[in-house]
């Protein structure tokens, strides 16, 4: 025990630290009942090792201990993730030649197992989408389109792996992000583009589930107008950092963004405290619908994008319900979302309503009765 840490060192399994051991010694030491000893060999490298990191220089933000070492695992990872796209390439060309006909057949034993390849290879991103594939077979009618439209993606991604020298510094960004590789907050902060503005916060969504809990919080700058996502992370039973600000508020202060083709993905430095907004602006539906496309062009595997639907009313769409703007045109609502607390808002009036458009309809989060916003 190095009592001027405190810090321990013991050869016993525990995952608790301290361990029992480490207690026990310091309740004897407090009582004085251990005697002076020569140091044993191992104590005096530990002793000596923790001083020589405290007299290390404190790193910067960002900064890599061992860059050589750090070069060497990311080379690793680099080839495990080659070989990865490799046979999911291999993959991919024997369904096209095989057809999907029987597809429903063998579809979770082949894809569960190919998920799994992908996150031995050391590529969670294209895992996720796998599983994503997975889930689409049998679902639905035209579950063959929409499994043809997932393989599409998950093929397109690969052959930009495969292309990645070639490809602008943002959209390979983009293509690494997708495959899995992650940038560290302290590079971001340092390195990210950063924009400073009041931050409306258009809403929320958490999505849980056994091991995870995922928190999207999407910002929209006042002056700016840029679009913000804040993601956040806990797992499964564990509370959530608490919130920047209420859907609703303006929080002030600096974004920095991850790197890609799309930057939306950003860290938070407030600067002031939040504040109350007025309702914002928005688009009508044919506008919102032509904003998704130009982010599906910049992203091709752009999953969500926030969106701000002005003076629309919710009303039936087949067996589910669509925001209808004044020139007839509507964007339908999630099936399955509960559509009762916007029909209270409404009355059949027309609302403003924020939130999240991807390829299964619009996911309502917040709506402004007069400047009033209501969390949906």
């Amino acid at each position: 025990m190095d009592l001027e840490g405190p810090a321990y060192k013991c050869s016993c399994p525990s995952r608790k630290f301290p361990c029992k051991h480490a207690i026990g010694l310091l309740l004897l030491w407090a009582q004085g009942e251990v005697a002076p000893a020569d140091v044993p060999e191992w104590v005096g490298s530990w002793v000596e090792q923790r001083a020589a990191r405290a007299e290390r220089p404190e790193r910067k933000p960002g900064e890599v201990a061992d860059p050589i070492a750090a070069q060497a695992r990311a080379a690793r990872r680099a080839d495990r993730v080659s070989a990865g796209m490799a046979e999911l390439a291999s993959w991919l060309d024997d369904q096209v030649r095989q057809g999907l006909g029987g597809f429903d057949q063998r579809a979770y034993s082949e894809l569960s197992r190919l998920a799994a390849r992908m996150v031995d290879a050391q590529a969670p991103g294209v895992a996720g989408a796998v599983r994503r594939a997975a889930g689409v077979v049998g679902r639905g009618h035209n579950w063959p389109g929409e499994l043809l439209e997932e393989l599409s993606l998950i093929h397109l991604i690969v052959s930009a792996h495969d292309r990645l020298a070639d490809l602008p510094p943002a959209l390979a960004d983009t293509v690494q992000t997708r495959i899995g590789w992650s940038t560290e907050t302290a590079r971001v902060l340092v390195e990210g583009e950063r924009v400073e503005d009041d931050w409306l916060v258009l809403g929320r969504v958490i999505e849980p589930d056994d091991r995870l809990t995922v928190r999207r919080v999407w910002l929209r700058g006042a002056t700016t107008g840029r679009l913000g996502l804040i993601l956040t992370f806990a797992a499964a039973g564990r509370p959530l950092d608490p919130l920047p600000g209420r859907p609703g508020e303006y929080v002030p202060g600096a974004l920095s963004f991850y790197p890609g083709a799309l930057p939306m993905r950003a860290l938070l430095t407030q600067s002031d405290p939040r504040r109350p907004a007025p309702r914002p602006s928005g688009f009508s539906a044919r506008q919102a619908l032509a904003s998704y496309v130009e982010s599906v062009a910049a992203d091709p595997w752009n999953e969500r994008w926030p969106l701000v639907l002005q003076d629309v009313r919710p009303a039936r769409y087949g067996e589910g319900w669509a925001l209808v703007d004044a020139d007839g045109d509507g964007l339908e609502i999630l099936p399955g979302w509960d559509v009762w607390r916007l029909l209270a808002v409404s009355a059949g009036d027309p609302i403003t309503v924020a939130g999240e458009w991807n390829r299964a309809g619009f996911r309502p989060m917040t709506c402004w009765h007069g400047d009033r916003p209501v969390i949906l």
